[in-house]
């Protein structure tokens, strides 16, 4: 992509005297304006806003697609609300499709089915209400991720993180209760499986089931308190945390990777307006018009092959939404452990899998910025990114989760593998039981030492320049390959990372000494000043084994365009 010219704020451009004229456009805004910058200093804001740094790069865009697609769900969902009845209500169905005419079923479902065959474009904001929302939770999963791996939750955005697991959090919860408003077979069956996670909790989980359903599931109001959870409750946290999200961001700056130039204490990159407001300007219709594409072509839910929801069947097949799909597997490889004691029943099959893993993934997730410092005894300000080799042990452990993300998702869908590939249920089952708990340990270690061996190839071509490709041979006969001076810019983003405190102190617990050896004791280490110097004396030409003209110095030096430095507030 084309870089917008650089600006200069010390180049002034004398006025002509046409443009110290106002226009009549400017002429009749100017009264408005003065109006409100009197009032609520909006000259201020807008300078302060407008002109803010942003860094440009390819992976700030998730969290934007994350954005966007909450717009877009908002935009749609507002076009279903119109039509949508959120009652349980029974009614004969009289409308066009005509494979259901004259089925009894509820009005929701009945409404739903109006909505996608009667209604101009009801389907297809159908559709594009359901692909947005895979896609905010989708692109929230794929922003945390990236935030996770480098580093980006450090402080000071602790609290961004956690609103970040709260904003993901929300977004499930948000996303199982749409999926559950048409009441057709599928959703049911989700709805059944929530159930039986709601009966499970120990002592109080009967009432929980009547407070919820308003009596035995199904009941009658299920539809209607999950539609104003869908409508207003979660929306308004959403939108709350979002705003909250969005101010911390402009508060505390937004991070950036390594680079020339970037530092803890400054912002290199582009400002609001006009650059950025015309990047994301773009950026929002395309991701509507994708959104449209996906909407148009691509079949989501066919909830009228389903027919109605009816308690005594289930869906053969049935699989929840993807992110869902992890605490359904969790609950289908447990083995099937209950407790009874006195009059009540522990079901350990159901609760520990369901209720508890759900709860320790967002317990683990909002409180890891605070391990991690208590682990590297870090207490800085960290604005400039990490990159995911320059930290093995997390990294690791980032692959590790989703390792075990996967092997869970397989296991919630181990009917459709043992039908697919004509394998036995339970021997799918029992590899899973396993796999969950050993995949994750050989992706960690196998990531973990994929990141040292990065690490050093980076060390080796800090001290030692790229290899050149070309191979001399000596008049002893042994061989030895030219090395190229790499740029002073590529030297400074390899030797950006952060050096962590000493293993031992006396002011640690030997416990927390050994966590941090674990954590970080195979980190590499940046080469000491005399090191680089006599990387800097071998690159000049002084060993016999490589001589290097003057010119390759830069051979690997290119025109880079400029860019705008913002200093930290």
């Amino acid at each position: 992509m084309a870089k917008p010219a650089p600006l200069s704020e010390q180049t002034t451009v004398p006025a002509t005297p046409a443009e110290r004229t106002p226009g009549p456009v400017l002429r009749r805004v100017a009264g408005p304006v003065t109006w409100a910058d009197e009032r609520v200093g909006a000259a201020g804001l807008g300078k302060f806003f407008l002109r803010k740094i942003f860094p440009d790069h390819w992976s700030f865009l998730l969290g934007e697609i994350a954005l966007y697609s909450f717009i877009i769900l908002l935009i749609t969902g507002v076009y279903l609300t119109i039509w949508f009845k959120p009652s349980m209500a029974e009614v004969e169905y009289e409308g066009s499709y005509q494979l259901l005419r004259g089925l009894a079923m509820s009005e929701a479902y009945e409404s739903t089915l109006h909505i996608s065959f009667d209604i101009r474009g009801g389907l297809l904001m159908r559709q594009m209400h359901h692909w947005s929302a895979m896609l905010f939770v989708a692109s929230m999963f794929a922003h945390m991720l990236r935030v996770f791996f480098t580093g980006a939750f450090r402080k000071p955005r602790e609290l961004n993180w956690v609103i970040g697991v709260a904003l993901l959090a929300l977004g499930t919860i948000e996303g199982f209760a749409g999926y559950s408003l048409p009441d057709d077979l599928l959703s049911g069956t989700g709805l059944r499986f929530v159930d039986g996670l709601i009966r499970s909790i120990p002592v109080i989980g009967t009432w929980a089931e009547f407070f919820v359903f308003g009596g035995e599931f199904p009941g009658t109001l299920i539809i209607s308190r999950l539609y104003m959870v869908h409508i207003l409750l979660i929306p308004g946290l959403l939108l709350a945390l979002i705003a909250a999200h969005m101010a911390l961001l402009v508060y505390h700056k937004h991070t950036q990777y390594p680079g020339p130039g970037r530092t803890d204490q400054n912002v290199v990159g582009y400002p609001l307006f006009p650059v950025y407001m015309a990047k994301a300007g773009g950026f929002f219709f395309i991701v509507f018009g994708v959104t449209t594409l996906m909407g148009a072509f691509m079949q989501i839910n066919p909830l009228w092959t389903y027919g109605p929801y009816n308690p005594a069947q289930v869906t053969a097949g049935s699989q929840p939404d993807w992110y869902m799909g992890w605490v359904e597997g969790a609950i289908r490889i447990m083995p099937g452990w209950e407790s009874h004691w006195g009059s009540t029943t522990w079901s350990w099959n159901v609760v520990v899998p369901g209720v508890g893993l759900m709860g320790l993934l967002f317990t683990l997730l909002g409180v890891y910025p605070w391990i991690e410092a208590w682990l590297t005894g870090d207490k800085r300000e960290h604005h400039v990114l990490e990159r995911p080799r320059t930290n093995p042990t997390r990294t690791a452990f980032g692959v590790a989760g989703i390792t075990a993300y996967i092997m869970l998702m397989l296991g919630g869908g181990n009917d459709i593998i043992a039908t697919q590939f004509r394998m036995s249920l339970n021997n799918i089952s029992l590899v899973l039981r396993v796999a969950v708990f050993v995949a994750p340990v050989l992706a960690f270690l196998i990531t973990k030492r994929i990141c040292i061996a990065l690490t050093r190839v980076d060390q080796e071509r800090l001290l030692h320049g790229s290899e050149s490709g070309i191979i001399n041979r000596s008049p002893a006969g042994g061989y030895s390959e030219d090395h190229l001076p790499i740029s002073q810019g590529e030297a400074f983003t390899l030797t950006s990372h952060n050096e962590y405190p000493v293993l031992e102190s006396e002011e640690i617990s030997p416990r927390q000494a050994k966590a941090r050896r674990f954590f970080y004791g195979d980190n590499m280490s940046k080469p000491t000043r005399a090191e680089l110097e006599a990387a800097a004396h071998h690159a000049d030409g002084h060993d016999g084994d490589h001589e290097l003209g003057d010119g390759d110095h830069h051979a690997v030096t290119g025109s880079r365009q400029p860019e705008l430095t913002g200093g930290k507030d």
